[in-house]
């Protein structure tokens, strides 16, 4: 379960700074809840010179803070992160907005509305007091096929509802075992060489990337399955394809082919069930946290099983 700081709910709404500070409290109160049980709170790296009040600036505004808190809420907004611009999965040109009419492409609330849109788990915390104390908040995607898709996004401003949240969340992973583990459970109509994960080992273990490695899996067992009985992909198995595997933004494609040419023997893999036997899995899913890859087989159909060869660090690296 990943969480989004909505960055439009401090828009110079506070009358002193004295009362920003007390929002602050609680925020990073919430903040250190989700980062107890191994989750994130994402934030967008311009909140750190949003408007406090209407004639201070943040910047200004930290000025006041006691020495500590100051420290950490600079190193959170403009060191450490996480951005979800850095995991962004909405485009500049998707059109999102809220039940109102007001556009909320490039904010965390069209994030969220597009993460849940595209079957990823993510939840809203706005700033109290502001204009976005709504639980949920409903947002459309306007596609340019003139369809629209509605997300009602959960959002909190109080420690006790993220904290409600958080125990009926799923565990999240403390080691790339536990995550192999769960996922060659959860993910049957995957076949996993034996050897899939083991370029996961020694690499140092992110949660955000585990929670990015589950979803790009749970997505190849979902296409697997969107199949009717004469092997034909089902509507719901075209929508998947392409959102997630054509396009600007797709999460799984093809590696190029001066890559294919200059990277042949690092991107064939010895076949997971026919020994002697070779396959070449050039396409993959992105994980841009820690510049990881999960290559498979392709293509993707009803009748031949589907392969899961690698799981690790970008292969392709020049």
């Amino acid at each position: 379960m990943n969480f989004l700081m909505n960055d439009c709910s401090i828009h110079g709404q506070f009358h002193t700074t004295d009362e920003f500070f007390d929002a602050v409290e609680t925020l990073m109160e919430i903040r250190s809840e989700i980062k107890r049980v191994g989750s994130e709170l994402f934030c967008h790296r311009d909140i750190a010179h949003a408007r406090v009040t209407t004639d201070v600036t943040m910047p200004q505004a930290i000025q006041g803070m006691p020495p500590e808190k100051q420290r950490a809420w600079i190193q959170w907004l403009t060191k450490h992160g996480p951005y979800w611009g850095d995991v962004r999965q909405h485009g500049k040109d998707d059109w999102l907005e809220t039940g109102d009419g007001q556009l909320v492409t490039d904010t965390a609330i069209g994030e969220a509305a597009f993460c849940l849109l595209h079957s990823l788990s993510c939840e809203l915390v706005s700033i109290d007091p502001s204009d976005w104390l709504q639980n949920p908040i409903t947002v459309t995607w306007k596609k340019d096929d003139k369809t629209d898709h509605t997300a009602d996004i959960t959002n909190h401003w109080a420690l006790d509802t993220v904290s409600q949240s958080l125990e009926q969340s799923p565990p999240c992973f403390d080691s790339w075992n536990s995550l192999e583990e769960h996922i060659r459970r959860a993910c049957d109509r995957l076949t996993f060489s034996d050897d899939a994960f083991a370029p996961l080992k020694g690499h140092p273990f992110v949660h955000g990337a585990a929670e990015r490695i589950q979803i790009l899996h749970d997505m190849l067992h979902k296409i697997r399955g969107c199949f009717d009985d004469n092997g034909n992909r089902t509507a719901e198995g075209s929508r998947i394809f392409t959102d997630h595997f054509t396009g600007d933004n797709a999460w799984f494609s093809d590696s190029s082919e001066t890559e294919i040419n200059d990277f042949k023997s690092e991107l064939t893999f010895p076949h997971p069930e026919r020994p002697n036997e070779y396959l070449l899995c050039s396409w993959h899913g992105k994980v841009k946290t820690s510049q990881l890859r999960i290559h498979f087989s392709q293509p993707v159909s009803a009748n031949v099983p589907f392969y899961v060869v690698y799981v690790g660090p970008k292969i392709t690296k020049r």
